[in-house]
């Protein structure tokens, strides 16, 4: 069953605490990234994960107030040689502690696998859109469904180089990906913004091409120019072109039950209390313009 519409939110980061404190009715939901609130010691280690207990009790103050998303960073579900099951048993055990509305992660590889320990890139590394990877995405997709009763939404990746030779394009993988493992798209505007400007294609046509009944969350965000290309960086307010994005898709998109604003924390100094409250007041009009 497809969660409610939930509207606007946003994704929790460390200098979000005393803006939720005291404006958290200007979001109708939190986004949580499960892996800042846990040390992880690798697969195979008793205990794996040790929660941080004055995080996890702002966590539970939130649920009481705010419907709850979670956003994963840990699954790397494109890594060649490993799949992690002891992560998805542990997102599915705060599934049922905290009763997410969905849950989501990214389609890309953070981290590899090899002989004598494990290796991290330190940034989600796309993916290849090849049948071989569709393969082993699909399987490993699927496996994470059966084990959590919650809708599992995949974000589409930032890149900033072309793979050569690839076998689909990234809207034929992620049209497959759904179809063959129902699940659902988080699209992250801000993303298909950053790879249109930097490789020169209309990020419309990008969305054109997409099935967008797949569609259930919407990330819009901010960036950056560094040395000629154009940075996912989360650097404050939202382009001008990602709010146009925004309308568009949600004129189109039948499906979406949230749009959420994400900044990184060491920008708080620019946006500030004003700048927040101003980029989810914007977002609620685009919002409630396409109920």
């Amino acid at each position: 069953m497809a969660p409610d519409r939930l509207g606007v939110g946003i994704l929790y980061n460390p200098a979000l605490p005393l803006f939720l404190a005291s404006d958290i009715e200007r979001v109708d939901f939190v986004e949580i990234i499960p892996d800042m609130f846990w040390i992880n010691y690798g697969i195979g280690a008793s205990p794996r994960y040790v929660e941080q207990v004055t995080a996890i009790q702002g966590i539970e103050n939130i649920v009481k107030q705010r419907p709850v998303t979670l956003h994963s960073i840990g699954l790397s579900v494109g890594s060649a040689g490993m799949f992690d099951c002891e992560h998805v048993d542990q997102i599915s055990n705060w599934q049922k502690r905290f009763g997410f509305a969905w849950h989501s992660d990214h389609l890309s590889f953070n981290r590899i696998g090899l002989a004598e320990h494990e290796s991290h890139a330190g940034l989600a590394v796309p993916i290849p859109y090849d049948y071989e990877v569709l393969d082993l995405v699909s399987e490993r997709i699927c496996a994470v469904m059966q084990k959590i009763d919650s809708p599992f939404l995949l974000e589409n990746n930032v890149y900033y180089v072309d793979l050569p030779d690839q076998e689909l394009t990234e809207p034929q993988f992620l049209n497959l990906l759904c179809a063959r493992t129902k699940c659902g798209l988080l699209l992250d505007l801000h993303n298909v913004y950053t790879n249109a400007r930097n490789h020169g294609f209309r990020a419309e046509s990008f969305i054109d091409e997409l099935c967008l009944d797949k569609v259930v969350e919407l990330h819009i965000a901010g960036g950056d120019e560094m040395q000629g290309m154009y940075t996912d960086s989360h650097a404050g307010p939202v382009p001008e072109p990602v709010w146009s994005l925004l309308d568009y898709v949600l004129e189109r998109a039948a499906n979406i039950r949230g749009v959420t604003f994400e900044f990184h924390e060491s920008y708080y100094p620019l946006l500030k209390r004003e700048g927040i409250c101003e980029q989810l007041s914007r977002a609620r009009e685009v919002w409630n313009e396409n109920k």
